[in-house]
């Protein structure tokens, strides 16, 4: 066997594997309490939101879940917009899965430039890995952070959330889980470095209250 069908072979058993666990438990799960994500403020420390609404066939596409896909700008200090987009799935059976903006961002024409993986740090001090990308379409250029976040862990690694997806399941008779993703356009010759740190004036205003609408 060469190494593109094992690349790809290894992803295709884990989403079979996974597919399955969650069919055995689906008949016993749990659903915590939580709130709408269209609850989330619109306005966090001097920053305005606009929510946007998803097409039809995006979200026949998307699947069973609640989605949010908000603009926030700030009008007291003028730098380019923040896209914040929250995509939650109660449950995730066969199908229903989190998409992952590694394989979506490609499909919407966006060309990864760079990518790796970052620490971001929470407004307690401890952090958590995020994916950052840069993208381009058109001679634009955007900054992406994003992570899935279930059950008070937030990771990187599209795998990994598989794998405790189905570890939850089994254990809390859990398979609800989300996305975060954020992105700011990156004008001129700006790095990476000083767009994240744009993204998180807001991000770290943001990340506290995920857990209202992503329960632990």
């Amino acid at each position: 066997m060469n190494t593109g069908s094992i690349r790809f072979g290894i992803p295709a058993v884990l989403m079979l594997a996974t597919a399955l666990v969650l069919q055995a438990h689906s008949r016993s799960e749990f659903f915590p309490p939580r709130a709408s994500l269209s609850s989330l403020p619109s306005q966090i420390d001097g920053w305005t939101g606009a929510d946007s609404v998803l097409d039809q066939q995006t979200l026949d596409i998307l699947g069973p879940g609640e989605f949010l896909i908000r603009d926030y700008e700030n009008a007291s200090q003028p730098q380019p917009w923040i896209n914040l987009y929250i995509a939650y799935f109660p449950t995730q059976k066969m199908g229903d899965t989190i998409h992952s903006p590694n394989h979506c961002l490609p499909g919407a024409g966006w060309v990864p430039t760079s990518r790796e993986m970052v620490q971001i740090t929470r407004p307690d001090g401890t952090s958590f890995p995020v994916n950052r990308y840069v993208v381009s379409k058109s001679g634009e250029r955007q900054l992406v952070l994003y992570w899935f976040q279930a059950h008070g862990r937030a990771v990187a690694s599209e795998y990994w959330a598989k794998y405790y997806l189905v570890s939850d399941s089994v254990r809390m008779n859990r398979s609800d889980g989300g996305l975060v993703r954020l992105m700011t356009p990156m004008p001129g010759g700006e790095s990476p470095d000083a767009a994240e740190a744009r993204i998180m004036k807001l991000g770290s205003q943001l990340i506290p209250l995920l857990d209202s609408y992503i329960p632990r």
